[in-house]
Parts: structure tokens; C-alpha cells; sequence
């Protein structure tokens, strides 16, 4: 009962629809309806500017990480009197509640359902599940998006990178921590197929980062 909990919760924090209510409650704007009318981080920079920008990206960060922080915060605690759970049944239950609330951005229950591309959200559950792993991906984003200027090739790099870095740069050997990296990675690029055709056909938006 207590793990259903933990995944209802992640999935509720995940459908917290930042950029749909910032952009509502700031601007008067459904930033669903502008741009790339993508619920994301990266639209809302795009339609909204930065100030909101940034505030929807911390969002959408802290509330994947805060929902896989959740359940081992509260077991090791001894929250629910029961703090028999074992570390691998620990990091799948933390890996089942990172797909929850990634799946909650992506279909907001408060946003009738119609979110973002979960980039933002992933990235919290990373840093949450593995946080060096999170780091270098960060920074492989930084790099690939510094270079090109391109914010959906910078995600899609930082994707593969993933578990690449799980298995080879951490020697990572949980099978369940593995399939995970690999099916956010592939759900990371299948978010992004509209941009992979852009940009092979170069008609990909690009944005500064420091402008």
C-alpha cells in the first residue's frame, strides 16, 4: 500500500503543469498555444522569455527529483514503521516512481492531459536515482547546446549519454537501474522525432544561451 502511495504522489507531482500555470498566471498566455505549443521548459523560454524560462525548468527539475527522493526519505526514517526494505528493492521502486512522474509531465492529469516532452522532469529523476550520472549528462547538454545552439540536440545527445555512463563510466551492474537508463533514453529521443526530422532537414530552431 505504502509503494501505491509513493507512485500516486509521483505521478501527481509530476502533472504539476509549471509552464501551463505560469504562463496562465503571468502572462495570460497558454504557452500550449504559442511557439512549439510543447508545456516544456524550452517553449516556454521561447514564447514567455526567461524569467519564466527559468522558473518552469527548476519546476519541472525539483519535482522529479523530490518524487524520487520521497520514498527513501521516508523508509530509512522509519516513517511508515517499516524500514525492512532492501537496497534493490529500494532502487526499483525508485525507478518505478521516476517513469510515474515522468509520465505525469508528459500526461498532466491538472492539464487535461496535454504536457511537455519531460526533459526537465527526467533530468530531476537522474539526479535523484544517480546524481554524478546527472551531472555529466548536464554538462554534455551545456557542451552540445553551447556548440550548435540547438536545445533538442543537446537533450538528445545527453539521453544516449545516459546509460552509456551507467554502464561504462560507473561500472553500474543493476539490470533493472540499466533498462530504465535505456528506455528514458529511447522515450527522450521518440519525444523528440518532430525535432530529429527538423534538423536533419536544418530547419530546427536554434537559441542562444547567453543572449
Amino acid at each position: 500500500m505504502n509503494f501505491l502511495l509513493f507512485g500516486c504522489i509521483a505521478y501527481l507531482l509530476g502533472s504539476i503543469p509549471s509552464a501551463v500555470w505560469i504562463g496562465k498566471s503571468w502572462y495570460g498566455i497558454d504557452v500550449r498555444e504559442h511557439g512549439s505549443k510543447n508545456a516544456g521548459a524550452t517553449n516556454t523560454f521561447r514564447v514567455l522569455g526567461k524569467r519564466a524560462g527559468i522558473t518552469v525548468l527548476l519546476i519541472d527539475i525539483i519535482k522529479g527529483f523530490l518524487a524520487v527522493l520521497l520514498p527513501s526519505t521516508l523508509l530509512q526514517t522509519d516513517f511508515f514503521g517499516d524500514n525492512s526494505v532492501s537496497e534493490d528493492t529500494l532502487i526499483l521502486l525508485k525507478i518505478v516512481i521516476a517513469i510515474l512522474a515522468v509520465l505525469g509531465h508528459v500526461f498532466p492529469i491538472f492539464a487535461r492531459f496535454k504536457g511537455g516532452k519531460g526533459v526537465a522532469t527526467s533530468l530531476g529523476v537522474i539526479i535523484g536515482i544517480h546524481p554524478p550520472a546527472a551531472g555529466i549528462c548536464v554538462l554534455i547538454f551545456l557542451i552540445v547546446f553551447i556548440i550548435f545552439n540547438f536545445v533538442s540536440l543537446g537533450a538528445i545527445l545527453a539521453s544516449i549519454s545516459f546509460p552509456l555512463i551507467l554502464i561504462f563510466g560507473f561500472n553500474i551492474s543493476n539490470n533493472w537501474l540499466i533498462l530504465f537508463s535505456i528506455i528514458l533514453s529511447c522515450a527522450v529521443i521518440i519525444a523528440h522525432k518532430k525535432n530529429i526530422i527538423r534538423l536533419l532537414k536544418g530547419e530546427e530552431s536554434k537559441m542562444k544561451l547567453f543572449k
